[in-house]
């Protein structure tokens, strides 16, 4: 199957966040703040690789893969119904200042990514979006609701959280039908005291330009660490022209495919040793820089492994490590969102599927250089194999957004 990425996000109860009144269940305090960014805005790529170390140093060695679009996204959502330091510290999260008008045109900015990305494209499936499953006992405030349908085109549905199984089913069978059957079982243990769920979802498929052959694809060693190997399915590309550069300085190879599309999947492999060093030096810069320093180059081998990994993240325990609290305490101030103040965002579950196949998919990831001599061929071979740790970013080229960044530290890893 061309299988691909997708991802789902939910705040404001299990998908994503839980809204719930403080009295009825204890609040965990939160401690620092969470610089969210949106991908929208250059300046916010800093909260992609902010977010990216606060995972890596939760869970060392492991995958990472998670939607900078869909959590920044879920976070200005936030911030339309906050209010105070709650508001205050969402905005600096998401790298804006107090100056007049910087929130309105994060909204709008969004409001104008959406409708960008919900535009037809023949080669390209890529629907990203929002919905609003509220209690009808809840009095939401009319300027919260109108603000979520106009500016995040966010469908509004009425849920009874009275019976959390029938509740808990209508959101889950909500984003399996958006997201194509890939996300499934999204929202778990769903109470009673819940009034709000707000779910932001993220769906891409697409098909490989140069796609690899699933005749050519081969048992391999996928080398995890210098005393772990594991056997992975390896597929191959012979003589072909991709986007490439070797980032001497970083010790690193960086390599881009592209989809039918025209967007991009940029894949980052440092040498050996060197995933340390390469993930303390990612800045908006260095990734600016790979990019436009890549140049079209034939390669002679290209090795990468098929695969498919999926994540999940309760962003309640990640992103106050960045700076954002409040909002999941009992000192938030959600009063934009109903006229009740006791309201505050006990989840925010972020949950992230990714294959990557011989037709289609994204990965990001560098591998080392090897300079072989083979009988037939004259002059030095450039094969480039994806066998050990790697970065894997997809963008969307028209806005040039980072929709997902992944680190694929163990392709057989669940």
């Amino acid at each position: 199957m061309p299988l691909y990425l997708l991802l789902c996000l939910m705040l404001l109860s299990p998908p994503g966040a839980t809204l719930h009144r403080h009295g009825s269940r204890e609040s965990k305090k939160r401690d620092k703040e969470t610089p969210a960014v949106s991908v929208v805005d250059p300046p916010s790529k800093d909260f992609t690789f902010d977010l990216y170390r606060a995972l890596v140093t939760a869970a060392p060695d492991q995958n990472i893969f998670f939607s900078p679009l869909s959590i920044s996204m879920s976070l200005a959502m936030l911030a339309l119904g906050a209010r105070s330091n709650t508001k205050a510290q969402i905005l600096e999260g998401l790298s804006l200042g107090p100056q007049a008008g910087s929130e309105d045109r994060l909204h709008h900015t969004f409001h104008q990514l959406l409708r960008e990305l919900g535009r037809p494209r023949k080669e390209l499936r890529l629907s990203l979006g929002n919905a609003l499953f509220i209690s009808p006992t809840v009095p939401i405030r009319d300027a919260f609701r109108s603000a979520m349908r106009t500016l995040y085109l966010a469908d509004t549905f009425p849920t009874n959280f009275g019976d959390p199984a029938g509740a808990q089913k209508q959101i889950n069978d909500y984003v399996a039908k958006q997201t194509e059957g890939k996300i499934v079982d999204l929202v778990k243990d769903l109470e009673s005291t819940e009034v709000m769920v707000v779910v932001n979802y993220i769906f891409f498929k697409a098909k490989w330009k140069t796609p690899f052959d699933p005749r050519d694809t081969f048992e391999s060693k996928f080398h995890v660490s210098k005393r772990k190997r594991v056997n992975v399915p390896m597929m191959s590309l012979e003589d072909v022209r991709l986007p490439y550069f070797r980032d001497e300085q970083l010790r690193c190879t960086v390599v881009a495919l592209r989809y039918l599309s025209n967007d991009s999947a940029l894949f980052v492999l440092p040498d050996e040793g060197r995933m340390a060093a390469v993930e303390a030096a990612l800045l908006p810069e260095t990734l600016r820089r790979w990019r436009d320093s890549l140049q079209m180059r034939m390669i002679d081998r290209l090795f990468l492994p098929k695969f498919s990994i999926s994540s999940s993240y309760n962003l309640e325990d990640i992103l106050p490590k960045l700076g954002i609290r409040k909002v999941f305490s009992n000192q938030a101030d959600l009063s934009g969102v109903a006229r009740e103040k006791n309201l505050a965002v006990s989840q925010m579950v972020h949950k992230t599927v990714l294959d990557v196949a011989e037709e289609g998919t994204e990965a990001a990831a560098a591998t080392e250089v090897k300079i072989v001599f083979m009988s037939g061929r004259i002059g030095p071979l450039l094969i480039i194999s994806f066998d050990r740790p790697f970065l894997l970013s997809l963008h969307h080229e028209e806005t040039e957004d980072i929709l997902f960044w992944a680190k694929v530290a163990n392709p057989k890893q669940a």
